[in-house]
């Protein structure tokens, strides 16, 4: 038995058969010199392939717009592009010309060149698009050698997909009744495959790096796609914890219908609320479904990583009103782009920034591009007319910050009102608290905020000076150290004694270990991902808001976190067993 460890980038229990994919099927490509005079006839057989390569991608981009959405739409459309680019026409021509070498191997050469530098970037969005390039690329050397690949769609039978990495094409095109898991080599939560396995409620481990050598064809697998686990041929003991695992998650599942309409109330009368981080607008239907009452945080920021270029108005309008029209009547809160660090727009060069974290990102950035940043605002506005949104700024770090972002909006509303665009006048404007002098000064930003939304990923990675991507150090972000606790305990009180609202987006909110210390903490709003808000509901639904209050006094006066830590652990395990 192995056990793998990497990136969790979907949710899931699955036990199953590993099928290994993996591009080696793909065909060598043959590489023979030409005669000057046979160049010609080469050049045409590209000009025949490429239209046929084109048809292949114009129906999967057809496929995108009715099973998903415009996001991966743009996916293949950056596709065709490529196809089309006179530049990447040019160049396959001239190597023709003056290599005297048959087209597909020019074609595979170019395209490896260019793929190999853009994986070498140190840029996370450039990275990632070498596989754009790869994919383009192999579809139309297919072409060439008349080539028939073998079809994820054509399974017949449940598998766990295990590849060195998919290409988006893969993911759309795929059965997916019978993939039941990803496990990849390659991939970040930000890749195509992530965003597209999250979509489809596939769960899926990426970034394990060996995972097609320790796998063979065949093997059994256990899958954990919440903690980003894959157990390579366990034992009978292990399968057995993973199948009363599956049956438990199961029966959560089961018991959604029950638990969907009934409120997040403790057994003392205390209501809060919980409500769903979504990615994409397809999430919003799934959120319902495991009871949300709103969105407590869409990340807009997927809409200006995609490939090809960042969404317009009008694209960014079409995204914002289908999660609004799906939520109905249930609040929608649009964070504004949080870009910048490890998430950068193509076209925008932040320079070669030596601490990126703590560099030109999210409100900075977008303070720094008003023009742009009023795009998006408009859209937000336009979109305001089909539901409940509000919009909250990230990594304000004081209220000139917030001035700022709040002057812009109302800038916003004004060019809506003389392009008689219409929007709903009242629309709640929040701030994110994630850095420390936000907490510190949280009662002055109360004054001009709706409400608050503690984004505890960056809270407590900048209170702890600790890089959660560092495995050296990243043992040290502990969400029970004193510091942490007497910083969520001083924004809440803030928000409150300002006669506001403090939510919580960040991954802690989604912890059900954590649930009973921010329930006695204050806090009125818990977003997480849709898939754990059954089990937190279950945890306040059997709470008393009373015995929560006193947890917290004892956390409170704890030395280390290890204290505070063993403290909750032991405060939950007596009263919730199971």
């Amino acid at each position: 038995m192995k056990k793998l460890s990497g990136i969790s980038a979907s949710a899931g229990l699955v036990i199953g058969r590993a099928l290994l994919y993996v591009e080696d099927e793909f065909p060598e490509i043959p590489r023979y010199t030409l005669e000057k005079g046979q160049v010609e006839g080469e050049w045409k057989r590209l000009l025949k392939a490429l239209p046929e390569a084109s048809e292949e991608i114009k129906n999967l981009r057809d496929q995108a717009r009715v099973e998903i959405s415009k996001e991966q739409v743009d996916i293949f459309e950056a596709h065709l592009l490529m196809l089309e680019d006179p530049i990447f026409l040019d160049q396959i021509k001239a190597s023709l010309e003056s290599r005297l070498e048959n087209v597909e191997w020019v074609v595979w050469d170019i395209a490896s060149g260019m793929s190999r530098k853009l994986a070498a970037s140190p840029d996370l969005y450039l990275r990632e698009r070498a596989n754009d390039i790869t994919d383009v690329s192999r579809r139309l050397i297919s072409r060439l050698l008349a080539v028939t690949k073998f079809s994820l769609a054509d399974l017949e039978e449940d598998v766990i997909l295990v590849a060195r990495d998919l290409m988006p094409s893969d993911v759309l095109t795929m059965n997916r009744e019978r993939v039941k898991a990803i496990v990849m080599d390659q991939g970040s939560r930000t890749s195509h495959t992530a965003i597209l396995a999250r979509a489809f409620g596939i769960p899926a481990v990426l970034g394990l790096s060996s995972a097609t050598k320790e796998i063979c064809n065949g093997d059994s697998l256990a899958v954990d796609g919440g903690l980003g686990e894959v157990m390579v041929n366990p034992s009978g003991k292990t399968l057995t914890k993973y199948r009363r695992y599956i049956e438990r998650y199961q029966k959560e599942e089961d018991d959604l219908t029950a638990l969907q309409s009934l409120p997040a109330e403790t057994t003392d009368g205390h209501r809060v609320s919980l409500k769903a981080n979504i990615e994409i607008p397809e999430e919003a239907k799934r959120a319902l479904r495991y009871g949300a009452e709103g969105i407590g945080l869409y990340r807009s920021e997927f809409l200006f990583l995609a490939p090809g270029k960042a969404a317009c108005e009008e694209e960014q309008y079409l995204a914002y009103r289908k999660v609004l029209r799906a939520m109905g009547k249930r609040p929608v809160t649009i964070r504004t782009l949080d870009l910048g660090g490890d998430k950068i727009i193509p076209g925008f060069q932040t320079g070669n920034e030596k601490n990126p974290l703590l560099g030109w990102r999210a409100i900075r950035f977008c303070l720094a591009l008003p023009e742009m940043f009023k795009i998006q605002l408009r859209a937000i506005l336009r979109a305001s007319v089909e539901g409940n949104v509000r919009i909250m700024f990230p990594m304000i770090s004081g209220l000139e910050e917030l001035e700022q972002a709040l002057a812009l909006w109302e800038d916003a509303k004004d060019e809506c009102r003389r392009l008689k665009q219409p929007f709903a006048e009242r629309i709640e404007a929040g701030c994110m608290i994630e850095i420390p002098s936000a907490v510190m000064t949280a009662d002055i930003l109360a004054r001009r905020s709706d409400f608050f939304s503690i984004g505890t990923n960056d809270l407590v990675q900048y209170t702890l000076a600790v890089d959660r991507g560092n495995e050296r150090v990243n043992y040290l972000a502990q969400p029970t150290h004193p510091a942490v606790l007497r910083f969520l305990k001083q924004v809440i009180d803030a928000a409150h004694a300002g006669g506001i609202k403090a939510a919580m987006c960040g991954e802690l909110a989604g912890d059900p270990s954590y649930t009973p210390l921010l329930l006695g903490l204050g806090l009125d709003e818990f977003s997480m991902t849709a898939s754990s808000i059954p089990q937190v509901k279950r945890i306040i639904r059997g709470a008393a808001l009373r015995d929560c209050c006193c947890l917290v006094d004892k956390a409170l006066n704890c030395s280390s976190y290890h204290q505070a830590a063993a403290l909750a652990t032991e405060w939950l395990a007596e009263r919730f067993p199971t």
